[in-house]
């Protein structure tokens, strides 16, 4: 992150909140602040309104078709909808070559009260999602972007690879990875009966706020990794913790119920849902693991306890299908 990035986003919110025409000087708000700055954005909030400097790599014509598609009104209640274009800024600005996009300010989950996390709520909006008809392509585009999910869990897994090049350590990773099929790695394209879903690509609780703040209805938020794909990698984060240990099984199972009971085609309305969840919950253990040892290598600090509870999640994996394995072939 750079002061100058900060800066030129905070400036862009609040230009959306203030129109020039505002008397100089009028304007009270409070300095910007900077909520998020990560590899793939820096988010930076002037009052009710949020600028996000995307990843210097974003795919440009993608990310209007996702910004075309939170604004759709099929997605209304669902997702969050950016700030409407002509409403005071300038809808294809960029910060230092990076695409910008504008936001409302929702309230997120508070991760200080874990008893109160909106997960039969997170549950009813992946649904909804999924069960809503995939959008036509945009013009200049052959079909709508794919989902992200198996990208970014490449990505973490290169990430790993570079900051801790032949640790030992991390073979338990390496070998879970390996044994995942093509698609889930991606390195080939999803079954077809199974990469047709609108998905969110990247479920997690802080994709969550409430809009209008503080206590409006709960969105989605965060179109970077949403496409087509297979529905049920949006529930495989929450089924990874609960696979780890991390996730109580009865949060898991209200999670779980309240999918199904809006009608998510992700796993079957009844009966054992994991046969649709293992690959994707491997996958996001993979990747969780991985991204605990690129960045404890980063801060120069062995892995905390709960990273290490993914990483040796990602051991019993590689274990157990080796021994499924050996048992296949005897």
């Amino acid at each position: 992150m750079t002061t100058a990035v900060v800066r030129a986003l905070g400036a862009l919110a609040h230009d959306a909140v203030h129109p020039p025409t505002d008397v100089e000087g009028s304007c009270t708000c409070p300095a910007p602040a900077v909520l998020a700055d990560r590899a793939d954005g820096t988010v930076v909030r002037s009052g009710p309104v949020v600028a996000k400097a995307h990843a210097p790599d974003t795919d440009t014509t993608a990310l209007a078709a996702r910004l075309a598609l939170a604004a759709s009104p099929a997605l209304t209640g669902i997702l969050l909808p950016p700030v409407p274009r002509g409403a005071g800024h300038d809808a294809d600005a960029t910060v230092h070559g990076r695409s910008v996009t504008l936001w409302p300010h929702g309230e997120p989950v508070d991760p200080a009260d874990p008893d109160a996390a909106p997960w039969e709520e997170a549950a009813v909006l992946l649904a909804r999602l999924h069960r809503t008809a995939p959008p036509t392509p945009p013009e200049g585009m052959a079909a709508f972007p794919a989902m992200r999910g198996p990208a970014k869990a490449a990505l973490a897994v290169a990430r790993m690879h570079a900051a801790r090049p032949d640790d030992p350590d991390t073979v338990p990773v390496r070998e879970a990875w390996r044994r995942l099929p093509g698609w889930a790695r991606d390195e080939d394209i999803a079954p077809s009966h199974r990469s047709r879903f609108l998905c969110h690509g990247d479920l997690h609780l802080g994709q969550l706020v409430r809009h209008p703040a503080p206590h409006g209805p709960w969105l989605l938020i965060d179109v970077d990794d949403m496409g087509l794909g297979d529905p049920a990698w949006d529930l495989a984060r929450p089924a990874a913790w609960y696979a780890a240990g991390l996730l109580p099984p009865d949060v898991w199972l209200r999670f779980l119920d309240a999918y199904r009971a809006a009608g998510g085609p992700a796993v079957p309305a009844d009966g054992d849902p994991w046969p649709d969840l293992d690959v994707p919950a491997r996958t996001l253990t993979v990747q969780t693991a991985a991204l605990a040892f690129a960045k404890s290598a980063a801060e120069g600090r062995t892995p905390d306890e709960v990273e290490q509870m993914m990483i040796d999640a990602c051991a019993r994996i590689a274990s157990l299908l080796h021994e499924l394995a050996a048992e296949h072939s005897s």
